[in-house]
């Protein structure tokens, strides 16, 4: 097995990042990849350990390192759920290995967007705000419904996540809102409304509207709400199960594996 393609999972710590090693522990069973590391932040307790072990179940023959050189230096891909400094850093390493970096990190600025431009002439970059079939299908539907209805049509997006997650709007939502204003041919960060309080006045005309809940343990849950008088649309989608996004991960990893150097996103990846 050791000639199947090694994937290197970084934040292996998190809550991601035990689903991603599942994921690829899972393509390994199927012959399509193996696990060829596992990346934590420097002094964390799982350095040096055995991650099956590290995370409660039987040893996997990986040792849990903080060093990315040496972990990359063994990989033909990155999965990233992690910050975006770190996946920034990563993404430097990642090209200077020619290794793919899928990059399932959110919250970037736009500064941080264009620093990754420079990696992407030396390796594959899959970024996306949701690596799930279901989403990006959804994300198709919201930018054909936004070219068909006009202005009139007022657009929201909402998101429901876990209270532990610390960016706001979701990457997904934004990715949601991306398509909206995609379809109507305009700029989404001229025309974006969130985060409203207090008196605001009335709802500007042609606004991509934006809103966030944060509680318990929500997985992910998104909303585009076309409104208009008398009638609306509403386009949903309901992620119950964290793997959805591993596997769509390993996926695109798997994919990146076949192609140039250059930035990609889900929609390549799954072929929409």
């Amino acid at each position: 097995m050791t000639d199947l393609p090694g994937i290197v999972i970084t934040g292996a710590s998190g809550r991601m990042g035990r689903m991603l090693i599942r994921a690829v522990t899972e393509a390994e069973a199927a012959g399509k990849a193996r696990l060829a590391g596992a990346l934590v932040r420097p002094g964390h307790a799982w350095v040096g350990r055995d991650v099956g072990e590290a995370m409660g179940g039987a040893p996997l023959g990986v040792t849990v390192t903080d060093d990315p050189l040496e972990a990359f230096a063994k990989a033909r891909a990155v999965i990233d759920f992690t910050t975006p400094e770190a996946s920034l850093g990563f993404a430097r390493l990642a090209a200077q290995a020619r290794a793919v970096h899928v990059i399932g990190t959110t919250g970037f600025e736009k500064a941080q967007l264009a620093a990754l431009d420079p990696c992407a002439r030396h390796a594959v970059i899959v970024r996306a705000g949701n690596m799930g079939l279901g989403i990006n299908l959804l994300t198709q539907m919201v930018r054909k419904a936004a070219e068909v209805l006009d202005i009139e049509w007022d657009i929201e997006v909402v998101e429901a996540h876990h209270n532990r997650k610390v960016d706001a709007p979701s990457g997904t939502a934004l990715m949601l809102g991306q398509a909206a204003a995609d379809g109507r041919g305009i700029e989404l960060d001229e025309n974006t409304e969130a985060g409203r309080n207090g008196i605001t006045g009335p709802r500007k005309p042609g606004a991509i509207g934006f809103s966030s809940i944060r509680g318990g343990d929500i997985v992910g849950e998104h909303d585009v709400i076309f409104a208009t008088a008398g009638e609306r649309v509403i386009l949903r989608h309901v992620a119950t199960d964290r793997m959805i996004f591993a596997r769509g991960g390993v996926k695109a990893a798997l994919w990146g594996l076949e192609r140039k150097p250059g930035q990609y996103d889900m929609m390549d990846v799954l072929g929409l």
